[in-house]
């Protein structure tokens, strides 16, 4: 055997692979960034109805180029409770149909374009301003790289023509029986789990079949196996998550091993109604560089694997609803809770940063909620002569909760901005760190608050009934400037600072002259030095209140 050739073969395909495998990347983040709203309103529309489950499926996969992306998204979602395991099941399903948009792409005959496309994306994501056009550069970029991989596989295995013992190797694997399908299908499987791509491995598949090392029908049966080898990456997303996204998990594997195992059964009669069916000749040669191409072996490849794809799921869509009590069978619910986290965020989402914002968005806006009914709760508490200890205790768990809800959503935020994120998605997580920190601090100060209360109480003291009168006037304003900031992120709202600050300056005004008529007031001589104390400290936490939901309207309308 040829040393120097061997060498050269085994550093052009590890060359391509990686080429290969880092322009989907590219091409899957670039997508991702410049569709990112898209993603999210179709995530949104997956409802249990089977066909547009199947169908967002399908649009994410090929938004992406990466069923793996999908369903470990899907199993995240699932794992937080975003979605049921019915729309899941839908979604996965179609992601199988959509993962083969790659295999026509990889059928064009643009392979020597791919180093040009590349070349000229890479210049313009280096040198060209404005996130939109960088991110479809970097997708674009993505293209060519995937291309020109696939070129250097292709030379690599013609090295392989010239080395009669390592083709015999290939010969090995020949699909002709029933046994020869399982075995490429494994080998399929297991080179798939290995590169962690369905992608990688058709393309290395297509590299050997237009060079004629393998036979189409070989080709056709390492790919079914692809599909299997893809399940392991969602089934790793799966460990720890909670019952219902380990169901979804298992059901991508048992949708990919039912539909291979029918599909090999009838695989030679498959075969052959596909080569009917669309009329290409797989043994039609082509003459390039001196070298024998089969250059139809790639397109029947695309169409052996997205039709596979399609009838299965068209097999499937009938028995869902059944599906669904089969997998509640097999994972069985836990009779513990098993959401040990007191948020929704899921790391498998980080995935997808225009998602994950989402994501954690919808967490802060929880913990504005929450600011709101502690505040309700802490008026009620004031106005009662006998503080009710159970709501007291909810207002305390409440702060507490706050506090574990912060630490959860800046860990989530801070994994998120050390990724690659398109800026916008930056500049909200920047602000969403903020934010959280400013809501946070609102409880502990509305938790101080009714320390206060019970502190003066429990030393056998009350506000004089005009102080009483003055805090619950204040409070009351307080608690609705909280909600129409509350209100003004909901919606969203940049005019944010506009429309609250009159009220906001009211309350620091209202906050001064209630200072200054305390300290008329000491001047009488008969009020207890405790409740002086008490009573400025909450009006200055009123105030840290206040300035606390300013800054969350500043963070709203974009103000640094």
């Amino acid at each position: 055997m040829d040393i120097s050739a061997l060498v050269t073969l085994v550093c052009e395909i590890i060359g391509g692979l990686g080429i290969f495998l880092l322009g989907m990347k590219n091409m899957s983040e670039g997508m991702q960034a410049v569709a990112g709203s898209g993603l999210r309103r179709l995530i949104a529309a997956a409802t249990t109805h089977r066909l547009l489950a199947t169908g967002v499926g399908i649009l994410v996969t090929g938004t992406v180029q990466s069923s793996s992306v999908t369903t470990v998204m899907v199993v995240g979602f699932v794992n937080s409770g975003v979605m049921e395991l019915g729309q899941a099941i839908g979604v996965i399903m179609g992601a199988n149909i959509g993962t083969t948009i790659t295999g026509w792409m990889l059928a064009l005959k643009i392979g020597k374009y791919g180093l040009p496309l590349l070349g000229g994306a890479a210049f313009a994501y280096l040198f060209l301003k404005g996130d939109r056009i960088r991110y479809w550069s970097m997708a674009i970029m993505g293209v060519g790289m995937v291309f020109f991989g696939l070129e250097l596989m292709k030379d690599a295995c013609s090295i392989i023509k010239e080395m009669p013992d390592f083709e015999a190797w290939f010969q090995r694997f020949q699909a002709n029986s029933y046994l020869g399908v399982l075995q490429c299908a494994l080998a399929g499987c297991v080179l798939t789990m290995l590169v962690q791509s369905s992608s990688a491995t058709l393309g290395i598949t297509i590299s050997l079949a237009t060079q004629g090392i393998i036979s189409y029908e070989t080709a056709a049966a390492l790919v079914l196996g692809e599909n299997i080898g893809t399940t392991v990456t969602a089934l790793l997303a799966s460990l720890g998550a909670t019952t219902n996204a380990r169901r979804a998990a298992y059901f991508h594997a048992i949708f990919n091993l039912i539909g291979v195992f029918w599909i090999t059964l009838l695989f030679a009669s498959y075969i052959d109604l596909l080569q009917l069916v669309i009329g290409l000749d797989v043994t039609h040669v082509e003459m390039v560089d001196g070298k024998q191409t089969f250059p139809n072996t790639t397109p029947m490849i695309a169409a052996t694997h997205s039709i596979f794809n399609i009838a299965n799921t068209l097999m499937f869509l009938p028995f869902l609803h059944y599906f669904v009590k089969l997998l509640n069978r097999i994972v069985p619910s836990k009779e513990f809770k098993e959401q040990t986290r007191l948020t929704d965020l899921d790391v498998r989402i980080l995935e997808t940063p225009a998602m994950a914002i989402d994501q954690s968005r919808n967490e802060i806006r929880k913990m504005g909620v929450a600011c709101a009914e502690m505040l309700q709760w802490l008026g009620e508490l004031q106005r009662q002569d006998d503080p009710d200890k159970l709501l007291a205790d909810r207002l305390k768990k409440h702060e507490a909760a706050l506090d574990s809800i912060h630490s959860e959503v800046a860990e989530f935020i801070t994994h998120l901005l050390s990724g690659n994120v398109p800026h916008a998605v930056a500049d909200e997580a920047r602000r969403q760190l903020r934010m959280a920190d400013e809501y946070e601090s609102v409880s502990d100060y509305v938790a101080n608050l009714d320390k206060f209360d019970r502190k003066l109480r429990r030393d056998g003291h009350r506000f004089q009934p005009k102080q009483l009168d003055n805090i619950g006037t204040l409070h009351q304003h307080t608690a609705d400037y909280v909600c129409s900031v509350n209100e003004a992120f909901e919606r969203n709202n940049p005019d944010v600072l506009l429309q609250t600050d009159p009220a906001g300056k009211r309350i620091r005004d209202e906050i001064k002259q209630l200072r200054r008529q305390h300290l008329d007031d000491l001047s009488a001589g008969d009020m207890a030095p405790l409740v002086s104390v008490a009573y400025l400290a909450v009006l200055n936490a009123y105030s840290r209140v206040r300035d606390h939901a300013r800054n969350i309207a500043e963070a709203i309308s974009g103000e640094k």
